[in-house]
């Protein structure tokens, strides 16, 4: 499989949870909005390029 992910490698699903467990932790109480992107920097503007010629 040929990922154009700069972390080469597909996100583990513990990964995509420790983020929602975070967000429904007490932890999070103060955050009243935001946008969490899991990607792996696949969406950074300098990795719009990659695997083009």
């Amino acid at each position: 499989m040929n990922l154009i992910v700069p972390m080469k490698r597909l996100a583990k699903p513990t990964e995509v949870g420790e983020l929602f467990a975070f967000l429904g932790s007490d932890e999070s109480s103060y955050i009243t909005g935001g946008q969490f992107v899991i990607d792996g920097g696949s969406t950074l503007p300098e990795t719009m390029s990659m695997g083009t010629n």
